[in-house]
């Protein structure tokens, strides 16, 4: 009697705990999905781990195409701070497919109507919206790497199999069943093979376990694709439908893994804590590891596509989250018909990365040169439209409340530096930079897709006179009819020698008491002002420099030379 009384307890303290375990599961769930819902519509406050942005860029790279953004443009329009104002998805899929969405610019108005209809349709029924979340917060991450990283690295296994570890199975069942012969034989032989199976089984777990996160993984995008297969929800009607039959064809595969994905490791759970040590002395999760492996090796497409699925949901409502958190935004009007008049007018544009943005309008079939003096603007105009162009492109949002443009392949020459690496002179990596647009431009005559491109003083890596002259006809060709050119210099002469190929714009700045006040306003013309002395004097350098500064700059304006020379 007391023996059962004993069990009974033991029982009812296991039943209490992991009724305990499932209480605060659930009420941690339940305010996970709360934040989730409050937080549509805000700006997502997500840290970062360092690395992370390298992890997250695996779908794109494993989805490589012709006319994705290249790394120069991405980095000149800092778009993976762009990306991280934008992402508020809860899952790996959400993450990358977004990323993936954000260096891939749509060219057919079919996709781009389709993105454009899920967008809306969470925007305006929440109700669907909660639904979708709350499946998709199952989903999770993978921890510090993409699922793609452990899918390409599945040949480094090779082949395994469980002949080893049934083996040991039977020796270990015949060690018991030696004990009823012999129970100190049996027991002796018992513990040697115990000792053997726990030292063997973690020295083979160590090999499979980076894979063992990613299968959970796979384990959950399956789970999430039959609950999101048995939804009714118009807009994404054609993703459910992939989805439920990527879970057909892959079920078979939750069979042979139960074991890996039932419980973490280490998690304190009493049952969980039996289960692992059952694991351990009969290789029960390295088995079905194994077969687990042959169904992810023969189903790799599906996994990927329920990636592409789930993930373009959850990009969809991000997307949407994102329009509610802009001050201003617009559904751009793009023309994909390549015979479309090339002309790009935006506007009361701004960047989105502004906390209090000075927004401008564009309108312009012809190329563009700014200039203006130093922090006056001019740069962070060529970004602000950069951006827009896209966004409107890739997320069909512009932060504006107008923009209407052929799609254009878009490309940059922006925020170049010196590659110490290569040993590459900044003058170097800026001519090889502008090259490649100048290809894109070419191609585009081939292709009938116009090119957008954006240059920030153009060869400022050298001298000033073969700097003028070889922005000069570097500029003009880049004006051609196959695009349109966004530039900004220094060089007041470009504003000359380019006046038929370019109109020209710029900003301006005030002094007033020794302090320079920008207006950050867009105005017609070339620029009639420079501040780089009147920059050294109001920040406190010493007068005997500004003055001697300001008697050179005067002589070189009055007499066209640097040289010691009469002034008029």
């Amino acid at each position: 009697m007391d023996d059962i009384i004993l069990a009974g307890v033991i029982v009812l303290v296991i039943a209490l705990l992991m009724g305990s375990e499932y209480r605060n599961a659930k009420k941690a769930r339940r305010l996970f999905l709360d934040r989730l819902y409050q937080s549509y519509g805000t700006f997502p406050e997500r840290e970062y781990q360092a690395g992370e942005m390298e992890h997250i860029a695996m779908y794109c790279r494993r989805h490589t195409e012709a006319q994705q953004i290249d790394e120069i443009t991405w980095n000149d329009l800092d778009m993976d701070r762009l990306y991280r104002q934008i992402n508020t998805s809860c899952s790996a899929a959400g993450d990358e497919y977004l990323y993936y969405r954000l260096r891939t610019p749509v060219y057919d108005a079919d996709e781009a109507e389709r993105l454009e209809s899920c967008v809306s349709f969470f925007m305006e029924h929440e109700a669907e919206r909660h639904e979708v979340q709350d499946i998709l917060a199952g989903l999770g991450r993978t921890g510090k790497h993409s699922v793609y990283e452990y899918l390409d690295n599945l040949d480094t296994l090779g082949e395994r199999g469980n002949g080893r570890y049934l083996l040991w199975d039977l020796l270990l069942a015949a060690s018991v069943g030696l004990m009823f012969c012999s129970l100190p034989f049996g027991m002796a032989a018992f513990l040697v093979i115990l000792g053997h199976n726990i030292a063997d089984y973690y020295k083979e777990y160590h090999q499979i376990e980076p894979y063992v996160t990613s299968f959970r993984y796979i384990n959950r995008l399956l789970a999430v694709a039959k609950q999101m297969g048995r939804r009714r929800i118009p807009a994404i009607a054609g993703e459910q439908a992939g989805l439920a039959e990527c879970y057909r064809d892959m079920k078979g595969f939750i069979r042979d893994s139960y074991l890996i994905v039932f419980t973490e490791k280490g998690n304190g759970n009493p049952l969980g804590i039996f289960a692992d040590y059952l694991r351990m002395i009969c290789y029960l999760d390295l088995i079905q590891f194994n077969r687990a492996l042959r169904a992810v090796r023969a189903h790799i497409g599906q996994i990927d596509e329920m990636v592409t699925l789930l993930g373009r949901i959850e990009a969809a409502i991000a997307i949407g989250s994102y329009r509610n958190a802009l001050d201003t935004w617009c559904i751009p009007q793009l023309h994909y018909d390549n015979d479309a008049e090339r002309r790009l007018e935006i506007r009361k544009l701004y960047h989105p990365l502004l906390t209090a943005p000075v927004k401008n309008s564009v309108s312009t079939d012809k190329s563009i040169l700014i200039t203006g003096s130093n922090a006056s603007g001019k740069s962070t105009f060529l970004r602000a439209v950069a951006v827009n162009a896209l966004l409107a492109q890739t997320i069909h949002t512009c932060p504006a409340e107008r923009y209407e443009a052929p799609a254009f392949v878009i490309c940059s020459s922006m925020s170049l530096r010196d590659d110490l690496l290569s040993g590459q002179s900044y003058y170097m990596v800026e001519i090889r930079s502008v090259k490649r647009i100048l290809d894109r431009a070419i191609q585009a005559g081939v292709t009938g897709r116009p090119v957008l491109c954006f240059v920030d003083e153009v060869l400022r890596g050298t001298n000033t006179v073969e700097r003028i002259a070889a922005s000069t006809q570097i500029m003009k060709r880049l004006a051609g009819e196959n695009a349109i050119c966004f530039a900004a210099t220094h060089d007041v002469e470009l504003t000359r020698l380019l006046e038929k190929e370019y109109d020209n714009y710029h900003f301006e700045e005030r002094i007033e008491a020794d302090d320079i006040l920008f207006s950050y306003k867009l105005l017609e013309g070339p620029a009639a002002t420079r501040n780089a002395i009147a920059l050294l004097k109001a920040l406190g350098y010493d007068g005997k420099i500004v003055s001697e500064a300001e008697k050179l700059a005067r002589r070189f304006l009055e007499q066209g030379s640097w040289e010691e020379g009469t002034e008029g």
